[in-house]
């Protein structure tokens, strides 16, 4: 391999090349860099392999990217001499690595290897190397314009530099996912500090995403943009997080104090404008618009202001409670049928406006509208699933659907289950669809409106009917499956059949912790999982020996102390899809559960499942050994004679009788198009 300057029009795309294609490749990402600073990486060449090819010129295998940005600022260049009437450059020149001559397997692996082993450099990396520049004298947007991102993406970067260096390790080693690092900025030194003697402490939970906010303002939190005032002119302190988009007040009371002076201003302004009242609802009572009716201001309508907890005031203009708005239309009636509108209030008001449709009239046109749309609804299967994603999200008068709350009261039980690798993964896509759906980042869950949200607002039905149309039908799914998770009951049949379904292997989630151990009293069980960890021999030793000691056995076998080996990949029987039990005792949720889905999916679902006692026919056996997972006899107390090579999980899976669900050779997946 030597290294040359070659021209660019002696340079073309070889087939081996992974990005070959007759479209050029986007390339606005390193255009700005290019234009900045040329080609700095090589591109990878060799000599021209075609029948026809001139001396001289090179074919690309791996660069491709580099080479079309470099056309491009060669032609803008060239353009901008000739505007200018000055002479053509000399041909551009592309510095290249010039391989020997190859084989086309040879010029393939060289290209993706060029290609795939890149490893984007990590935020606290780029900060690391955006400082140096800005002490260098590089300005934010100098370096933008240089690495071809907006101004905001460096600013964000060169925040990091105020947090505490081992809170930037964290991130960078991704123990702190993007959310925490966001609350994290707002916090001073010695709140960071506290923080992360909270993270090092195993007996304490250092609080992440939007608890971190709440722990950081002792619970409540008043953004700065809910200001009826001016905040600059206020003197008021405010914590502002370091990428420079959120902020809020420092200290509430004296936030209170001039908000509720602001709010009183606002009350006089809307009186004086000619409303009958302005009326102010505390953030212990809030607006319903069912309970009111919209009412024009020359009727007496009112003016509410809906203060929230938070600091923010919503306004509501032109309503009357539906008690009012009907004793005013029964004084109108009783006037002697003068016509004309009213403009006074109190009794003197003059009679209210006939309504154009009677309550009959109406509710024939709503019935017979609703029966068509729904008739019609009935050939758009793509547009009814978005309305009922968007009914799952916000409810309505006809539909609540409440998300999971995964509570445990045993605090040590609720921080495995909000550390385990499923819950961040779940979360990450959870703030993926909040962002799809435009509703607030932190809010803790997709699910869970009441129906009776105020329209306009980011859980209004339609608004959410609306954001679902736009997207494509992939988005649509992610929604879907995320709303499903939230709404899926824990310790219910509907996690057995499912997991079963998918063919889930725990191993690939979860392992076992000292959370588990602690709960395990029974020596039977114990013992039984000795023999799993340790093999039977060492289960035998120990048959007489106390629970506390039992588990400990099993916690040196899983963590490889005390000069035991470690055993991987160990799942409890009750945590395996399917799940078995230890002992004949029975009292397993999740082998019942299984029980009654296995009976279900097979038809044999008749036994009434509020009858005392379980069914002999449906339930999982009960008398003699224990059948395991992978279907081999396991002796109750003393274990398998053999250890498996993975865990309860190996080997192949016992029929249950679940069908897919979608027929022979349909895709799960696929929907049916919105349009």
């Amino acid at each position: 391999m030597k290294l040359e300057f070659i021209a660019l029009g002696n340079l073309a795309v070889s087939k081996s090349n992974m990005r070959y294609a007759r479209k050029a490749p986007d390339v606005s990402d390193i255009l700005p860099t290019v234009r900045a600073r040329g080609v700095i990486q090589p591109i990878l060449v060799r000599p021209n392999c075609q029948g026809d090819g001139e001396p001289g010129h090179f074919e690309i295998v791996a660069g491709c990217r580099r080479f079309h940005a470099a056309q491009i600022v060669a032609a803008e260049r060239q353009a901008a001499r000739a505007e200018a009437g000055e002479p053509d450059p000399d041909t551009a020149m592309l510095p290249c690595a010039v391989l020997d001559d190859t084989d086309d397997a040879s010029a393939v692996e060289a290209s993706l290897i060029e290609n795939v082993a890149r490893l984007d450099p990590d935020e606290v990396s780029r900060w690391a190397c955006f400082t140096r520049l800005v002490k260098e004298g590089r300005t934010i947007e100098d370096i933008a314009q240089t690495f071809g991102l907006p101004d905001l993406a460096v600013k964000r970067i060169l925040a990091l530099g105020n947090l505490l260096p081992r809170i930037r390790e964290m991130y960078r080693a991704e123990e702190i996912d993007a959310a925490t690092i966001r609350h994290l900025t707002l916090a001073s030194k010695s709140q960071q500090k506290a923080w992360l003697a909270l993270a090092d402490d195993p007996a304490s939970y250092a609080p992440r995403g939007y608890q971190l906010k709440s722990w950081l303002f002792g619970g409540q939190s008043v953004p700065v943009g809910h200001a009826l005032f001016d905040a600059e002119a206020s003197g008021l302190a405010t914590v502002a997080d370091l990428f420079g988009e959120d902020a809020y007040f420092a200290e509430t009371d004296a936030f209170w104090d001039l908000q509720n002076a602001a709010i009183e201003v606002k009350r006089a302004s809307f009186l004086e404008a000619g409303w009958a009242d302005a009326v102010v609802l505390g953030p212990e009572t809030h607006f319903h618009s069912w309970e009111h009716e919209k009412t024009a201001k020359r009727k007496g309508g009112r003016v509410y202001l809906d203060v929230r907890a938070n600091g923010e005031v919503v306004i509501h203009e032109g309503y009357l409670s539906r008690k009012e708005a009907a004793r005013m239309a029964k004084a109108g009636g009783a006037d002697g049928g003068a016509s004309g509108t009213g403009t006074g209030t109190g009794t003197g008001m003059g009679k209210a406006d006939r309504p154009e449709l009677t309550s009959v009239t109406q509710t024939y046109i709503d019935l017979h509208r609703h029966a068509a749309v729904r008739a019609a609804m009935l050939e758009r299967p793509g547009i009814a699933l978005r309305l009922m994603i968007a009914h799952a999200i916000a409810g309505s008068p006809l539909w609540r659907i409440v998300p999971e709350s995964q509570t445990a009261k045993n605090d040590a039980v609720k921080a495995s289950v909000d550390e385990c690798p499923a819950e961040a993964v779940f979360d990450e896509r959870r703030r993926a669809v909040l962002a799809l759906l435009d509703l607030p980042d932190d809010d803790p869950t997709v699910i869970g409106g009441s129906g009776y949200s105020v329209r306009g607002s980011h859980r209004d039905l339609c608004r959410l009917f609306a954001r679902l149309i736009e997207l494509p039908d992939t988005a649509v799914m992610e929604v879907l499956t995320l709303v499903m998770g939230e709404a899926l009951e824990a310790g219910s049949a509907a996690v057995e059949a499912l997991g079963t379904e998918i063919g889930m292997s725990m191993s690939d989630w979860w392992e076992a912790d000292e959370a588990l151990l602690e709960t395990l009293r029974d020596r039977e069980v114990l013992l039984a999982m000795v023999g799993e960890v340790a093999g039977s021999l060492v289960a035998s030793a120990n048959a007489g020996e106390k629970a506390k000691t039992l588990r400990g056995i099993i916690r040196d076998h899983l963590a490889g102390a005390g000069g035991r080996p470690k055993r991987e990949g160990w799942i409890p029987r009750w945590m395996t899809f399917p799940p078995a039990a230890y002992t004949t005792r029975g009292g397993v949720g999740t082998v019942e559960a299984h029980a009654r889905v296995a009976a279900s999916m097979t038809g044999e679902g008749g036994h009434d499942e509020c009858a005392d006692g379980p069914d002999p026919d449906t339930a999982l056996p009960a008398i003699g050994p224990v059948i395991g997972p992978v279907g081999a006899v396991i002796d109750p107390v003393i274990g398998p004679e053999t250890e498996p090579e993975t865990g309860p999980d190996a080997g192949s899976e016992p029929d249950t009788g679940f069908g897919s669900g979608f027929g022979e050779g349909t895709e799960p997946d696929a929907m049916p198009s919105a349009g």
